[in-house]
């Protein structure tokens, strides 16, 4: 119901770089393999501030002990957040925006991804505390006394903040493929009318929608892309080449894995969604724990690129033989993180195994799955 890509750009490849390892930015954004460098590394250029915003790069981005380390040096540092997690108990100024129920939602991301056409506004179940901004204003707030870019820019980025995010879902609905339009009293969607249905509507099935003309060049989909039939020969040399790393030992390849009542970092913290077992668990096929004489439940030290992380082992048979899988999002035991459910079953970070320096040099993506790894079986004593 709203057309999202209207409002995008067409993106790009490597139209920035990084400024420590040259590494190529796409859709106008670094990889944040790069963060950490950046950081950490002095010279013109250097990131000497970051403001954050409900994210927790500790726990979600390559070899998260360096990050930590990065992000304690910084000189200021503003996170947009409710929770005093492993990254923003780094921040200087915490400002915690409004809680899920106190404001309205309509989902622009998601419903490109949906299966069918719908369309939900929600309206908030419970008025905020008094002074408590939504994560909009908190936003627009910063971009009024930070905002340096061209006048025009500028302006209409000033506009969009004057009207909210109500009058700008209501423009999005009306000028949609099933709105009228800004003429008063036509048909067709608008907020208005979406709000007065309580369940959404049910637009039917999707159906194509591409325009009349693409925005690449000549206005064809290309398939085989200039960047990537470059990159063939390196890609052809990968295929050949020694897995690599991991250490001493017999080699194992990790891979992550989002449990569905764990999905991200925040997820920890929410009693109902950690009751029963514990699920931050190395699974490890049969086959290769009889080998390497790791029995279910065991704890094992695991050793990759970056460092090592201890944690007990589950046998599966879903795991296929010589890799294993250890879950996202969790290593809540660092001291002054404030999350007291998730402080029960800390866990460890998978990204503390994963290298920073390890990603796809066409487009900077850190390679997060598929590390060689070895496993050490740990006493009770140790």
């Amino acid at each position: 119901a709203v057309d999202l890509l209207r409002s995008v750009g067409r993106g790009g490849l490597g139209r920035n770089r990084s400024r420590v390892r040259d590494v190529p930015g796409f859709g106008s954004e670094l990889p944040v393999a790069t963060l950490a460098e950046e950081i950490l590394t002095p010279g013109e250029g250097q990131v000497r501030a970051l403001l954050t915003v409900a994210g927790n790069p500790v726990l979600s981005t390559p070899d998260g002990r360096r990050m930590d380390r990065a992000l304690e040096s910084l000189r200021f540092m503003v996170s947009v957040d409710f929770y005093l997690n492993e990254t923003t108990r780094h921040a200087h100024v915490i400002l915690p925006p409004t809680a899920p129920l106190e404001r309205d939602h309509y989902d622009l991301v998601f419903n490109l991804l949906a299966v069918r056409n719908v369309a939900r506004y929600s309206r908030a179940v419970v008025d905020p505390e008094p002074g408590v901004l939504h994560d909009w204003e908190i936003l627009t707030g910063l971009l009024r006394r930070l905002d340096r870019g061209p006048f025009r820019q500028r302006l209409e980025r000033r506009i969009r903040a004057a009207l909210g995010t109500r009058r700008l879902l209501d423009l999005g609905l009306r000028l949609g493929p099933y709105g009228g339009g800004l003429r008063p009293g036509a048909p067709g969607l608008n907020l208005r009318r979406l709000a007065a249905h309580e369940h959404g509507l049910d637009l039917g099935p999707l159906e194509p929608c591409l325009p009349d003309r693409l925005r690449t060049g000549d206005g064809k989909i290309h398939l085989a892309p200039e960047p990537y039939l470059e990159d063939l020969p390196r890609l052809a040399g990968l295929l050949d080449a020694p897995a690599g790393g991991g250490g001493e030992g017999e080699r194992l390849l990790i891979v992550g894995r989002r449990e569905l009542r764990s999905n991200n970092s925040w997820m920890h913290n929410v009693p109902r969604l950690m009751r029963g077992r514990d699920r931050c668990t190395l699974l490890v096929n049969p086959a290769d724990a009889g080998r390497l004489g790791i029995a279910d439940g065991d704890r094992v030290r695991i050793t990759g690129p970056a460092g090592s992380v201890v944690a007990p082992v589950a046998l599966s048979g879903d795991i296929m033989p010589g890799v294993v899988s250890l879950p996202h999002g969790w290593g809540h035991g660092r001291p002054g993180v404030r999350l007291g459910v998730a402080a029960t079953r800390p866990g460890v970070s998978l990204n503390d195994l994963t290298d920073a320096g390890a990603v796809d040099p066409l487009c900077g993506t850190a390679v997060l799955n598929g590390i060689p790894v070895t496993l050490e079986p740990l006493r009770d004593d140790q």
